[in-house]
């Protein structure tokens, strides 16, 4: 129990406390891909210490030290009473647990399908309106909006319109084509299908709306790091202003939008880049919030199992 209360504890204060670490300094824009990590794991071990923390209360550390040739004993004993919680807590805490992993779920999938759906529903339209160009590997589409933006997936290509060619430089089309071939190449519809799915599966939490936010302006971050790899700074960020009041179907990735103005003054004057000790800093930060919960969680278990056998050799 004590440990169930702990884990509870943990993602209450996690997820009150967490987006105010998280969001504090500019160390993020000087690290795009380690801060969308970070606020993936954070997302993970709230969720995670919840589901675990049901699961603490229907499974005592003495069932869990049984270890594997114990395990169906130990099982028929959880479900006759033998233990020392009742039947009640056992599965009011299993059911708990579940609930929690299939409302993560579902929402998770309900995201993703729909999100498929309204891209192929797009793709569709597209095929009829526009036109492949395979200078530029990209979908031209007849439209006076000036526009660019990426259709993720696994026949995903980027688009842009006409009037975005005819109004940006050649160099600046192959920047942005560049950000949007960068959002492909890294999957990042699947980081803000992840961030979506924990907001609307708990809804109001704190770090989960902050997160699904900061993903989504972090992966645009990210997209223009890349491309500034090939492509001139200020060519980019010359594409972003003519970019700029572009309005990109709400399930694509596009280069405009309303942060390109704030990521104009990032490519101009660019932020140092992340010490190699806070970078390693920010990795073991990540892999203490996948993995404290789940140590937490087996740790009583683990003492139990090594006093179980500990005890049977010296006897």
């Amino acid at each position: 129990m004590t440990v169930a209360i702990v884990l509870a504890l943990y993602g209450l204060c996690a997820a009150l406390a967490l987006p105010g670490l998280l969001g504090r300094g500019t160390w993020a824009e000087r690290a795009p891909r380690l801060a969308i990590a970070l606020w993936q794991a954070a997302g993970v071990s709230v969720a995670a210490s919840a589901v675990l923390s049901a699961f603490a209360v229907a499974v005592p550390a003495s069932v869990v030290g049984h270890g594997l040739a114990d395990l169906f004993e130990a099982c028929a004993a959880l479900l006759h009473d033998e233990v020392a919680l009742s039947s009640a807590g056992t599965w009011a805490g299993l059911a708990a647990g579940g609930l929690l992993v299939g409302r993560v779920a579902s929402v998770g999938v309900k995201v993703l399908l729909r999100a498929r759906r309204e891209r192929r529903r797009h793709a569709d339209a597209l095929a009829l309106l526009g036109k492949h160009d395979h200078e530029l590997d990209a979908m031209v589409v007849e439209y006076d909006e000036r526009l660019a933006y990426c259709l993720p997936g696994r026949k995903g290509h980027a688009v842009i319109t006409t009037g975005a060619l005819r109004s940006l430089a050649p160099e600046q089309v192959a920047a942005v084509l560049a950000h949007e071939q960068a959002h492909l190449r890294g999957r990042h519809h699947l980081a803000l299908a992840g961030a979506e799915a924990l907001a609307r599966a708990f809804p109001r939490v704190p770090l989960f709306e902050q997160g699904r936010r900061e993903v989504a302006r972090l992966v645009e971050l990210l997209a223009d790091d890349v491309a500034a790899r090939r492509h001139q700074r200020v060519h980019l960020a010359a594409a972003l202003v003519g970019l700029a009041t572009g309005r990109v179907p709400a399930f694509a990735l596009g280069a405009g939008g309303e942060t390109a103005l704030t990521r104009v003054r990032r490519m101009l004057h660019p932020h140092a880049p992340l010490a190699r000790r806070q970078r390693v800093a920010g990795r073991l930060a990540v892999t203490a919030l996948l993995a404290g919960p789940a140590a937490l969680a087996l740790a009583p278990g683990v003492a139990a199992f090594l006093a179980h056998h500990c005890h049977s050799l010296l006897s």
